[in-house]
């Protein structure tokens, strides 16, 4: 029998496995920021146990509340910065280079296809995009595997979603993938991996493909995967140039992490998008979603246009293709915040962040912090956001606030109406 992508690489990185459902595995990286970092490295400490299993390997940065907002997290911060330089990570990025840690990480070139990722942070799936399994973990796990470079998971059973059909204009990964939650609900992949698959997928850039992994979780999923292909070693090439001698052999090389014909699985779903429309969540759950003609003339009182899920290069294009020239409604105030330093500069030297300080937005420096309601663009109680980020519980962005999630066209559209509206309605 065949075996998925999630499978071969469990097999490929198998330390021990103490029982027919737990599976040891020998990890390829260890990502960590400042808000779940901390604790592992205090609780290390204590237990006279401060070491790192390999600093190569360990990628750490300050995301979440950059730069700090008060004496608690300059702490964490603090902590952080201690740590990386007395166990020399070279791959640790403070204030002014450092970045959204799902955006940065793949963008330093740290994931590749076949590798194994934890992270002390839910949305670490994202890295799936890459043909990797990539997984939140707690901070036992995330202590575990910073020590010994290990950590435990279950045996993988994966659920396949083929996506086809042709998306309409203004369509996007973000309306793909809140779409699938909404079918299959917030519990419908709990505890397995998700595969997506299928002519669109194959079509997607790697910035939506990350889009698709990274709300993976939001499904109950463990990990978000795509088989790793062309597009993903021209996005490699220039860290994997001295490693092959062409691109077409690194796409060969890359085929051996694809399933098998014959692999198993626990659930097989398909999804023709061709008559897809933008999608938007409502109420406080992200399986909570309506077509944007259900939603429209909702009014908003803050934009927030960034995050893990789409602050990238595509992601502000996309926003300032129906922001150009227009200004934010009345009342409605606008936050933007590229998700890397890289993605800044690119931004500017496109005029993109002209383009938003003309219509009126507050340009940040790359943060985490109005994702989680820790800073920079928190909600006040009954206000609410027309968010480009992946989670609308409740309080999510700041209590008693209501989150509504969308693709960066929707979001923009609403910033310039004032309500939430059809980004399609909108000639450039």
């Amino acid at each position: 029998m065949g075996q998925t992508i999630a499978e071969k690489i469990f097999a490929a990185h198998l330390r021990d496995k103490p029982t027919e459902d737990n599976m040891i595995l020998d990890l390829d990286v260890v990502m960590c920021h400042e808000i779940t970092t901390p604790i592992a490295i205090m609780d290390l400490v204590e237990k006279d146990m401060d070491r790192v299993f390999d600093c190569t390997k360990i990628k750490a940065v300050i995301d979440h509340v950059t730069p700090a907002k008060d004496s608690k997290t300059a702490a964490q911060g603090k902590i952080m910065r201690d740590w990386a330089k007395r166990h020399q990570i070279r791959d640790f990025f403070d204030i002014g280079e450092n970045g959204v840690c799902h955006a940065l990480f793949p963008e330093k070139g740290f994931v590749r296809p076949g590798y194994t990722v934890i992270m002390g942070d839910s949305h670490t799936c994202t890295h799936g995009a890459f043909g990797a399994f990539a997984a939140g973990v707690g901070t036992t796990d995330l202590e575990v595997g910073i020590y010994k470079g290990v950590c435990s998971f279950r045996t993988p059973k994966t659920i396949r979603i083929d996506i086809t059909g042709t998306l309409q204009h203004r369509v996007t990964a973000k309306d793909v993938i809140l779409a699938i939650i909404k079918k299959i609900s917030v519990n419908g992949a709990t505890d397995k991996v998700i595969e997506f698959v299928g002519p669109v997928v194959e079509a997607f850039s790697m910035s939506a493909r990350m889009t698709l992994c990274n709300m993976a979780v939001e499904a109950g999923a463990t990990c978000g995967i795509c088989m790793p292909d062309r597009v993903t070693a021209e996005y490699l090439w220039p860290f994997i140039e001295k490693e092959y001698s062409s691109i077409d052999g690194a796409v060969e090389e890359y085929r051996k992490w694809h399933s098998d014909a014959d692999a198993e699985y626990a659930e097989q779903l398909s999804f023709n998008v061709s008559a897809l429309v933008p999608q938007v969540t409502f109420a406080f759950k992200p399986d909570q979603v309506k077509d944007i003609s259900e939603m429209a003339g909702t009014p908003v009182d803050q934009i927030y246009i960034g995050s893990c899920t789409n602050g990238r290069i595509e992601d502000l294009r996309d926003a300032v293709e129906i922001l150009k020239g227009r200004k934010l409604a009345a009342g409605v105030r606008g936050i933007v915040t590229p998700a890397t330093p890289l993605i800044y500069s690119m931004a500017l030297d496109e005029g993109i962040i002209k383009v938003f300080m003309d219509a009126g937005f507050c340009v940040l420096n790359p943060t985490c912090g109005a994702c989680l309601g820790m800073s920079a663009g928190v909600l006040a109680t009954g206000e609410v956001c027309a968010s480009t980020t992946n989670r609308n519980f409740n309080g999510r962005m700041g209590k008693g606030g209501v989150v509504h999630l969308m693709s960066p066209f929707s979001a923009a559209a609403a910033a310039v109406t004032g309500v939430i509206t059809d980004p399609r309605d909108f000639k450039i």
